[in-house]
C-alpha cells in the first residue's frame, strides 16, 4: 500500500470485530505504522530500500510486541477515551490482548502490501526474495482495503449510535 489510510480499512474493521480480545487501538497503530519506515526513506532520501526490515514478518512482529507493550503501558491514561469512542470493552483487558493486537496489525500490514511489491522480503532471513509478489492483485488488495474501511466505518457509527443516549464527555469522564 502506498498510502498508510489503506491500512485502516482492514485495521479498522477487524479490529472493532475483535475488539472483546484485541486491544484496537493498538491493532490500528500496528497497521498504519509500519509505513514510518516508507516514509522516512522517503521524507530522508535514504539509501536504503522503501519497504525494508520493518516490512519482513520477523521484524514487524517484534516491532507489533514492542508496541503492545508500550500500549500497555500506556493503558491507564488514555483508556478513558479509548472507551468513550467505543475502541475497548468495559472491563479490562490483559497485557497479551496487547501483544497479540500488535503482532497481528504489523503482521497484516507486511501480508497486504507483500504481494504488491517487489522490495519486500517478507521472509527474510530465510528467503531474500518475495514469493508473495503478485502485482496482479493489487486492484483486488485495495478493493479489499476500501471494502472493509467502508464497512468498519459502518460498524463504528453503529457502535456510537447504539451509545447515542450517553453524552460522549460523561463517558469519558466515568473512563
Amino acid at each position: 500500500m502506498p498510502f498508510t489510510v489503506f491500512h485502516l480499512g482492514p485495521a479498522l474493521a477487524l479490529g472493532l470485530l475483535l475488539r472483546r480480545y484485541i486491544h484496537v487501538p493498538t491493532f490500528i497503530l500496528a497497521n498504519v505504522l509500519i509505513d514510518i519506515e516508507p516514509l522516512l526513506v522517503l521524507v530522508l532520501d535514504l539509501n536504503y530500500s522503501l519497504h525494508g526490515y520493518l516490512h519482513t514478518l520477523l521484524f514487524a512482529s517484534m516491532f507489533g510486541a514492542v508496541l503492545g507493550y508500550t500500549m500497555y503501558l500506556l493503558e491507564k491514561v488514555f483508556r478513558p477515551l479509548y472507551r468513550a469512542l467505543h475502541l475497548v470493552p468495559e472491563n479490562p483487558i490483559k497485557i497479551k490482548s496487547f501483544i497479540v493486537a500488535g503482532v497481528s496489525g504489523s503482521v497484516l500490514h507486511v501480508l497486504l502490501d507483500s504481494p504488491l511489491y517487489h522490495d519486500i522480503k517478507p521472509f527474510y532471513p530465510i528467503h531474500n526474495c518475495n514469493p508473495l509478489l503478485n502485482p496482479n492483485l493489487t486492484t483486488i488488495i485495495y478493493s479489499i482495503c476500501i471494502f472493509t474501511g467502508l464497512i468498519g466505518v459502518a460498524y463504528y457509527i453503529y457502535l456510537l449510535l447504539s451509545e447515542k443516549s450517553k453524552p460522549l464527555i460523561s463517558r469519558i469522564q466515568r473512563g
